[in-house]
């Protein structure tokens, strides 16, 4: 069968371009995530930070626009600068009428009205600039650190509050609350739009790492629809990581640590699924098919990160990447070290879901029963509670202890859990091995 072919480093831009066959809906939905943080960042420089929403409000009618008009009027050839266009006079049109920019309507119009028709809206150099300020600017040690996260993954990133909530294991209205405190906070402690420097970017430093963690996650692993993968999110936060490792004063151990991560696992991305969206185990997949000039940046990224004092949590998790990456078949995974860098791992790391995937390493080692030992008291955290994954280890674990019914009620509970369509066809073939119709 026909795969897709995948790039052999990470592009610099995600062709915005619609396929003939592209719906309107289809094509805004998935600007909504390329032109979102490029643009409220942008926008958000010019207007100041205490203008964030007015900044979303702007980007968001232009998508609305696009939504009523091209259905009727066609896609344009460019939908990407359709919508930068849009926006910038929108922008203008608020600069111009409303009496809280009164005094700097001149300067406002001169940024955003420096460019005509046949040229860039912005330059990418402002845009790299300007993300990474946001970026920063959401992590103000002053802002709660899960408001931190969350903030950056709504403002830069354009997740909705259901895929923020997922990440987070967590509720959408409680994310609501947070995104709210989060901006109110801002606007009373004054946060300014810049990279900070000292003592200072270090403290921000951890909050941009973990959102760029999870922005790669939801790439990797959509957290509802139809798609399992969602690449441009996964390019993305690579984009992003690698601007803070050419950057000097934010390069730093932690931060080579995650790019390695990342790179690692974007580079086993064009064989987790088949020709038709079904997902494909670990034992499952094609390893010629992984991006073997992925691999070599993510180890040489790892190789950087070593420099640093200890390893932490990046650092572990992109060792266990690496271990995956460099074997030769699915059988000479060396799952001992696997099981070793876990066990740094969940000393460093209470997650309940560290200990999940260590009960994984620990099943190839010393077999399901003494994983499950090791996951039977996960049942009990409140955190796991709605995590399908929970439940797919367990029956994966029963279903190895020749324990079917066993195995078969934990694939249904997972398939209750999950969003995501081809979770649920994974789940209904587990249930099939279990003699399940």
């Amino acid at each position: 069968m026909h795969r897709k072919a995948w790039p052999s480093r990470v592009p610099e831009e995600i062709d915005n371009t619609p396929p003939p066959a592209a719906q309107p809906a289809q094509v805004v939905e998935r600007l909504f995530r390329q032109e979102w943080g490029k643009m409220v960042a942008t926008l958000t420089r010019i207007f100041g930070l205490e203008h964030l929403e007015l900044a979303e409000d702007v980007v968001q009618e232009a998508l609305i626009r696009a939504l009523r008009t091209w259905p009727y009027y066609g896609i344009p050839d460019n939908p990407s600068a359709w919508i930068m266009r849009v926006s910038r006079n929108l922008a203008l049109d608020h600069a111009r009428r409303e009496t809280l920019f009164r005094g700097k309507q001149e300067e406002i119009a001169a940024s955003l009205d420096r460019s005509d028709d046949e040229s860039p809206i912005f330059s990418d150099e402002e845009i790299r600039d300007d993300r990474l300020r946001m970026i920063f600017a959401c992590c103000d040690p002053r802002i709660s650190e899960d408001a931190q996260v969350a903030l950056a993954l709504r403002t830069l990133c354009g997740f909705s509050t259901g895929e923020i909530a997922h990440a987070f294991l967590t509720t959408e209205a409680a994310v609501a609350k947070r995104l709210t405190r989060a901006k109110q906070q801002i606007r009373d402690a004054g946060v300014r739009f810049e990279i900070p420097s000292g003592e200072e970017l270090n403290r921000r430093l951890i909050g941009v790492l973990r959102t760029l963690y999870l922005l790669f996650n939801e790439g990797y692993k959509a957290s509802d629809g139809e798609q399992l993968v969602r690449e441009e999110l996964c390019f993305e936060a690579i984009r992003l990581a690698t601007l803070l490792t050419e950057t000097p004063c934010v390069r730093c151990a932690d931060t080579h640590a995650l790019l390695s991560l990342m790179l690692l696992n974007a580079a086993r991305l064009p064989a987790r699924t088949d020709a038709e969206g079904n997902i494909l185990l670990l034992d499952e997949q094609d390893r010629s098919l992984w991006n073997q000039s992925l691999i070599g940046r993510g180890i040489l990224h790892l190789a950087a990160s070593s420099r640093g004092d200890e390893a932490g949590t990046y650092h572990l998790q992109a060792g266990i990447a690496a271990c995956h990456c460099t074997a030769r078949d699915f059988r000479s995974t060396d799952w001992p070290h696997i099981l070793r860098l876990y066990d740094r791992l969940v000393e460093i790391d209470d997650s309940p879901i560290a200990a999940l995937n260590r009960a994984v390493a620990l099943a190839h080692v010393e077999g399901p029963d003494a994983a499950m030992a090791a996951v039977s008291p996960l049942l009990e955290s409140p955190e796991l509670r709605s995590y399908h994954l929970l439940h797919t280890v367990l029956g994966e674990l029963e279903l190895r202890r020749g324990n079917r019914d066993a195995a078969a009620s934990h694939f249904r509970k997972s398939m209750e859990r999950t969003r995501l369509e081809s979770e649920r066809q994974l789940l209904a073939r587990k249930l099939r091995e279990c003699g399940v119709s």
